[in-house]
Order: C-alpha cells, then structure tokens, then sequence
C-alpha cells in the first residue's frame, strides 16, 4: 500500500459521513465520492504537506458537492447566477459579498427550487408552468404555495433583541493620527495575533477593538475577545475564544442583532497563528464551521496553502513594495508582506511601526495595511477597496461614493480608503 492509499484509508470513514451528510441520495454520494478520489489521486503529487492530508482531502469534496448541485440546478433548468439580489458578510478582513437569495435556494428541495425559479424568475403563469412540468394547474399551485413558505422560513429575518447595550470602553469616533515613512529599515518581528482580529491566541489574553467609518470617522462597530481556555477540534490542540460583537454593521449582525456572539478555536504555534473553528447564532441555529469544512471555513478563515495560517515571525520578502502612494505586488495567493517601516501618532502618543500589506488574500478587490510595534501588536489597521468592488451591490466607484478619502495604487489600479480599526493596546 503506497502512502496515498493509506492516507485515503485512514481518512476514508469521515469523508464518507461528510459527503453523505452532504447529499442525501446515496446513489449520488458514492458517485461523488468516486470523484473525489479520483481527483485526490491525481492531485496527491501536488499537496507539500502530507499532514494536511485530511483537510486538504475535505476541501476536495466540498467543491466536488457544490458542482454535484450545480449539475443539478442546470437540469432542473435553475440558472442561480441570474439572481442578482446580495448582500455583504463578514470574513477575516471585514466584509465580503455573498447572495442571499441563493443561499437560501440552495436550502430547498429540488421541486421547490424549480417551480420558485419557473415562477419568479421566469415569469411563469400557473398554467404556463403546468404545462411545462406536465403536471395538474392545482398541484402548481399547492407545490408553489408550500415552496413560498419553505423559502420564507429558511430566508434570513431580523430579529432585534431588547435591552442591547454597548461597550464605553473604546471612542465614539476615530483618534486623529499621522503615518510617517522612517528612513530606518524594517525591523523583524514576531507577530502572534490572529490575523484581522488582533488577539494573541494565548492563555489569560483578552482585548477590544473596534471599527471607524470614514470619512466621519464614526465608531461602527466594538469586538470584545478573550480566550476562555483549551479546546480541541479534529484532533488539533488550541484555546477557545469567545468574541462578542457589539452593534455590528447589518452585514455582521448574523439576522439583525445588535450583539452577535462568535465562537473560535484558534491554534498557535511556534511558526504559526491559525484559525481552526468559527461558530455562531442565526436567527435561533447554531452554526459550526472547522478547517475540514473546505470553502465556506478556508474563504472566510483560513489562510495559507493547507490553512498552515500566517507566518508569525515577519521580515520583507519582496513580493509587495511600497514607493509612497503607490504598491507593487506579485501575482500569488496568500500575499502579504512587510512594506517599510512607520512612525503612527495615535491619541497623542507616537509607535514606531513596521507596515504589513495584505492584498486579495481573501476577497478580491479588498486591501488592507496594518501598523505593528516591536511588541507584534496592531497600532492601526485600515482596509481599502479597488475602485469597481462590490459594482453590482452599489452601483457607483468608490471615487464617486467617498470622493474624500484616501487614494493608493495597486499594480495601477485605484484603491479607496474606507475603515479604520484600532484595540484598546493604544489606549
């Protein structure tokens, strides 16, 4: 037995439970599960980190189920990329698009799907649709009254809780502060936070940061973390973190709370800072989400090839530079970079800074640089969008929306300023 088909033995039972878990026709199941296998065969030469075999394996079978729907969707003759209505989410670095309707849809029955698509999208008459399903007028209409209800109960509402209250701790608005290039080099640093949420995945720590618009400069949002004690999830050792978000945007607010409490069991280790769980509450359902969950984890969470995570001992690389306003970075996944070195007044009191670029890492058209001491915590982030993200949603260039802001080049291309974060380390 060669090492692949040990590794695929060893790993065989959960990725069966996953992908029939996944899809309830078994036929179809052991169908997908045969391309798995024969995709990990042919891409097993590929994977640099055997013992991420079992994630790496998972990930596989998540995009292998998402084509199985699609085929499936295509049949029923389902064109879901007509839908147009979306909306944002939160990831890593803030905010991401993502397609409520869709989502939702995906949730149904097949019959509820197509005689929902027949009916709304291709403006259909109940005896059109008749027709076309060779079915009776009266059964089109039960089928598309029950599919409205189903799509009704699973479509996400608001739901406000009483009684919220806010955190005090950090400003109402943003501290006025200056960013000046040093002539100074770059000094190496060891940076142990989880990356874009700015804690050190240790033991006793506990922080607040929050999240300022701009160009009000106007809190948006607070985010209190602590790490609660040790936790374990497939296997891997790390600490739990409870983060209680406080008056969130609407794309944050998981169904419209004012305060959404999430879940994270992250990992550090001597090399490395990682994420390897994030759960929450929607609307009355927990949600759990792992590294073995392929896409939905790895596009929101993970980071790096095999979700190693990041890199906690920093220095210049090359792959980004910096010559004032304007950025230069290499085509590649996973890009982030150390850029030069700072000096950020804050509040009245100066840091002395290296800048760390991170550039499409998880959404595209998203960029962010971040300002870290000698002590490795973040002084400042900022997040800044190319000047098309998110067209669709909002119709309008970010020149146009923010006119006001900040402007940088990236590879040429326009990129917008639009929030701030800072932790109460500053404070």
């Amino acid at each position: 037995m060669n090492e692949f088909e040990k590794l695929l033995q060893e790993n065989l039972l959960p990725l069966e439970r996953y992908v029939k878990f996944k899809i309830n026709n078994k036929h179809d199941a052991e169908d997908v599960l045969q391309e798995v296998c024969l995709a990990a065969t042919e891409k097993f030469p590929s994977l640099q980190n055997k013992a991420a075999f079992k994630g790496w394996l998972m990930g596989i079978a998540g995009h292998k189920c998402n084509d199985y729907y699609r085929r499936k969707a295509k049949e029923l003759n389902i064109s879901l990329e007509v839908l147009s209505e979306s909306a944002l989410s939160k990831s890593r670095v803030g905010i991401a698009e993502t397609n409520i309707v869709r989502d939702t849809l995906e949730l149904l029955g097949d019959k509820e799907k197509q005689i929902l698509y027949l009916y709304f999208f291709k403006n259909l008459s109940h005896e059109e649709i008749a027709r076309h399903l060779s079915i009776p007028i009266g059964t089109v209409k039960s089928r598309l009254h029950y599919a409205k209800e189903k799509f009704k109960e699973q479509y996400p509402r608001k739901e406000i809780p009483k009684g919220a209250t806010t955190m005090k701790k950090l400003p109402a608005y943003m501290p006025a502060y200056t960013i000046e290039e040093s002539n100074l080099p770059p000094f190496p640093v060891r940076w142990e936070e989880i990356m874009g949420w700015f804690l050190v995945p240790k033991l006793g720590e506990k922080l607040s940061w929050a999240m300022y618009d701009f160009p009000t400069r106007k809190r948006t949002e607070l985010c209190e973390m602590e790490v609660t004690g040790k936790a374990e999830i497939h296997g891997i050792e790390g600490v739990e973190i409870v983060s209680l978000e406080t008056d969130p945007m609407d794309c944050n607010s998981a169904g419209g709370q004012t305060k959404v409490e999430r879940r994270f069991v992250a990992q550090l280790t001597e090399t490395h800072c990682r994420l390897l769980a994030e759960s929450h509450t929607e609307n009355g359902v927990k949600h759990f989400y792992t590294f073995l969950d392929g896409e939905p984890f790895l596009g929101n969470w993970g980071f790096g090839e095999d979700n190693c995570g990041n890199e906690i001992d920093i220095a210049p690389k090359g792959d980004i530079l910096r010559k004032g306003k304007e950025i230069t970075a290499k085509d590649k996944e996973f890009l982030l970079d150390v850029v030069g070195r700072y000096d950020v007044t804050i509040g009245g009191k100066t840091y002395d800074t290296v800048c760390v670029i991170d550039c499409h890492t998880y959404i595209d058209g998203a960029m962010t640089e971040q300002f870290i001491d000698k002590n490795g915590r973040t002084v400042l982030w900022r997040r800044f969008n190319r000047n098309d993200w998110a067209m669709k949603r909002y119709g309008k260039l970010w020149t146009e929306m923010l006119p006001a802001n900040e402007t940088l080049t990236v590879n040429g291309e326009t990129y917008v300023h639009w929030y701030d974060c800072i932790t109460d380390y500053i404070l």
